[in-house]
């Protein structure tokens, strides 16, 4: 057998890369893949398959070790959303968003909300904890896959580039390589399950910590958190694939009114690099300003809105019309995408929020807290995502899958505030309108838009010179003005201002990984052994 640099096939059957699926064959391999932003996440998720646990119970494992291998992005102090979709099944949502605390005072600032008053009650524990429970393999127990986090954090993490750059650019005082504090807080939770943390020593911690230190959450905000509702996805189509995405208070119906409009492209404009740009242009244009000026804040009080968005008849109603968005944030996120042997995929975008959260840590528990108060508006209580006791914060989270024939096909997630919904978007279309390969679709070059200030941000190999004139000034007329964003954490002309895009696909050879090239992860397949045998 040859081996190309991009993987390795071990003695475990074990492929490697960063985008990967097993060799053809007449009969193709049971396989799993895994998808996550750094190396370590995704092989502990990988030794859950390997176990025999399903993909639910490897996005537990996963999802609490980007928490300690990704401190920038995730932890357990943050939100988790959870999509999965069974073969056969509807696809379902655990909805982790966190709420605001439940004694706030009245006339907040933007001022009050540093360190500690920064951060909503932590969803992401309650979540993991329903995942299991419910649709978890029953061949792990909780504490084995909260165990692997706890012992990364023990034996700390090797920082690949892109965490490293982090690192020097949002938390200059650094955080360590190795967390014991984290930790031992893990090992308990392992223990005594997620009600170590809302109800045990650890809930009481935290409210010690928060009432010496000027935060608002109180131990009955902990001890009375809900549990993170299961709900159906939000559904829609494309293009003869059936979406399925989150619902408010994220951001999946942004997705599916962008891909709406760019359904409406003739495929031979959206294989062209300016029939591309145009057309995705104007259909992120839309969405994102559709969503700043009628926001969703859930499905329930706002659902004629929501599925007046979602229709295929808003979308060409809207397709010329030019909306004002109002502000545009720095998030930072994590996601990941998981599909196992017997075809479960789960797709999971966690957060706390901006890089590093609120950059405060739990002294004697080692987690970041979340800045997510940070997401609501102030001054105007008609607001969908106005600040006040136990509401629901704004989200970008846009975790989409795509099936056919009742079977999941492709699983896509990406970090990066209102660049989510730019990111999956872009990858959706390059994979089905594109006909790109998995890799290929995760890696080209994207774009985001600002519709308040009409700015289109174009990633390097985007940008001028690339683009031609004739298509540049067809964009200039049409409002939009031309930005090439650059920072520290370049690499190879790869922006990940515009995304970490974790994806995972089945085709008729088997699943395949892709990572991201512009952050640190990985994408791993492994090969299983036949049923029954």
């Amino acid at each position: 057998m040859s081996l190309s640099r991009s993987f390795l096939v071990v003695s475990t059957a074990l492929v490697v890369g960063c985008s990967v699926s097993p060799p053809a064959t007449s009969s193709s391999p049971r396989a799993a893949a895994v998808s996550s932003a750094t190396p370590e996440a995704t092989a502990i998720g990988i030794e859950i398959l390997r176990r025999g646990g399903n993909a639910i119970d490897a996005a537990v494992a996963v999802s609490l070790a980007l928490g300690v291998s990704e401190p920038a992005g995730s932890g357990i102090g943050g939100q988790v959303f959870v999509l999965l979709h069974e073969p056969g099944k509807p696809a379902v949502v655990i909805n982790g968003s966190t709420r605001a605390p439940s004694s706030i005072p009245a006339g907040v600032t933007g001022n009050d909300l540093t360190g500690r008053r920064a951060s909503t009650v932590p969803s992401a524990v309650a979540v993991l904890d329903v995942a299991h429970r419910r649709f978890g393999s029953g061949k792990l127990s909780w504490s084995e896959l909260v165990s692997p986090a706890a012992d990364l954090a023990e034996r700390g993490v090797k920082m690949g580039p892109f965490r490293k750059a982090a690192l020097r650019r949002y938390a200059p005082n650094g955080f360590g390589d190795r967390w014991p504090a984290l930790s031992s807080t893990l090992r308990e939770i392992a223990s005594g399950g997620a009600q170590a943390f809302y109800r045990g020593d650890l809930a009481r911690a935290i409210a010690k910590d928060m009432a010496e230190n000027g935060g608002w959450i109180t131990y009955d905000d902990l001890a009375n958190f809900p549990e993170p509702p299961v709900q159906a996805a939000l559904q829609g189509s494309y293009r003869g694939y059936t979406v399925h995405t989150l619902p408010p208070p994220a951001a999946g119906w942004v997705v599916l009114q962008a891909l709406n409009m760019l359904e409406q492209a003739p495929l031979d404009e959206l294989t062209s690099e300016g029939g591309q740009i145009d057309w995705m242009a104007t259909a992120l244009r839309t969405a994102h300003g559709a969503r700043m000026n009628e926001p969703v804040g859930d499905g329930i009080e706002h659902g004629d809105r929501l599925l007046r968005h979602t229709s295929k008849e808003e979308a060409v109603r809207l397709h010329n019309e030019r909306l004002a968005e109002r502000r545009e944030s720095s998030g930072e996120t994590t996601h990941f995408s998981i599909v196992d042997g017997d075809g479960l995929m789960v797709t999971v975008t966690q957060s706390i929020n901006n890089y590093f959260g609120a950059k405060v840590a739990h002294p004697g528990l080692g987690f970041l807290y979340n800045d997510y108060m940070r997401e609501f508006v102030r001054g105007d209580a008609d607001h969908a995502f106005a600040l006040a006791p136990n509401a629901l914060p704004f989200s970008s989270m846009s975790a989409t899958i795509l099936s056919k024939d009742g079977k999941a096909v492709f699983g896509v997630g990406s970090p990066g505030s209102r660049r989510i919904v730019s990111a999956v978007v872009q990858v959706t279309s390059n994979w089905v309108d594109q006909d790109m390969g998995l890799e290929a679709a995760v890696a080209a070059p994207r774009i985001h838009v600002v519709p308040e200030t009409q700015r289109l941000f174009v990633e390097t190999a985007f940008a001028p010179p690339t683009l031609s004139p004739a298509l540049l000034l067809s964009l200039e007329r049409r409002g939009f003005r031309i930005v090439t964003p650059h920072t520290s954490l370049d690499r190879k002309g790869l922006s990940p201002y515009f995304g970490g895009i974790h994806a995972v696909s089945v085709t008729p050879t088997g699943p395949r990984a892709a990572a991201d090239p512009r952050r640190d992860g990985v994408g791993t397949v492994l090969l299983l052994p036949a049923t029954g045998s």
